[in-house]
């Protein structure tokens, strides 16, 4: 059995149907999960990872985990103690959904501290390991979602800066494969979408699909910071502008870790676009 924490996550949710469509048995968890969010024949588990000992039933049975804090703030996690759990619960496989940022922005508080500890946890859990690290998410731009629906507007910093994003199911068919198959222990992968886009891009494919003009406001990177800083800490604000802003080739390098792994090329944006659309209309 497979345990999928964030299960109900941009990640997640695809994961555990990714799995239960390849007849996997799966354990679904999040802080609020319930049977109608999942596929048949999946279980639900409600537990909070900032509480190890919660998870305990849901590790009964499972061989291996999906590890993602679904949305519980890192600071709080505490990642060695669910690892020890689910290492003495018969777990033997580990697949953590990471970020690129640990290794292009080891400096940073949220990257090179934060989740750098989580990583460090995971190396030395004892299981079988595989990190994943993807870049910028094209669910990201949910945000512009509002504005996109009530003013055919998206305002958003950085224009014409250049990002290969990457499309969660993407993500989640390279974790399902990683948690199914051998031969992917120890290994860091990072993962991207297969082209470039800017932040104008993005907003002309939304455009195209809706088939109605999309007006692109380009922000200041103050008028983006004071903006951030109502729902991020201001740490993580910097890191965020700065990888928006002036990213590292690392981090516009196109990975080909997703064709490899998969045997197909990765998702578009314009692809993730035309499956969402109805976020945008």
């Amino acid at each position: 059995m497979i345990v999928v924490t964030g299960a109900t996550g941009n990640v997640g949710r695809p994961l555990v149907q990714a799995l239960a469509a390849s007849g996997e048995k799966v354990t679904a968890v999040s802080r609020r999960v319930g049977e109608a969010a999942v596929p048949k024949g999946v279980q639900v588990a409600a537990a909070d990872l900032t509480d190890p000992e919660g998870l305990r039933p849901a590790f009964d049975g499972a061989d291996a985990l999906f590890l993602h804090d679904g949305g519980a703030s890192a600071q709080a996690l505490k990642p060695r103690n669910i690892l020890d759990l689910a290492k003495s619960a018969g777990v033997r496989r580990v697949v953590l959904l990471s970020s690129q940022g640990v290794g292009t922005r080891p400096d940073s508080h949220s990257h090179g501290v934060l989740l750098r500890s989580i990583e460090d946890a995971v190396r030395q859990s004892g299981l079988d390991w595989t990190i994943l690290r993807p870049g910028g998410f094209n669910s990201n731009m949910y945000a512009w979602a509002e504005s996109v629906r009530t003013q055919r507007t998206v305002i958003a910093p950085f224009g014409d800066v250049g990002m290969p994003t990457v499309d969660p199911a993407d993500i989640a068919d390279v974790a399902a494969t990683t948690l199914r198959e051998d031969g992917h222990a120890g290994q860091i992968y990072e993962l991207t979408g297969p082209a470039l886009t800017t932040p104008r891009q993005r907003a002309n494919a939304i455009g195209d699909v809706l088939r109605e003009p999309i007006r692109f406001v380009e922000q200041t990177r103050d008028e983006a910071r004071t903006q951030m800083l109502r729902f991020m800490p201001e740490w993580a604000v910097e890191t965020t502008l700065a990888v928006l802003g002036e990213p590292t080739p690392a981090e516009q390098r196109i990975s080909p870790t997703v064709e490899q792994v998969l045997g197909r090329a990765p998702r578009t944006f314009a692809g993730w676009v035309q499956g969402h659309i109805s976020a945008f209309r």
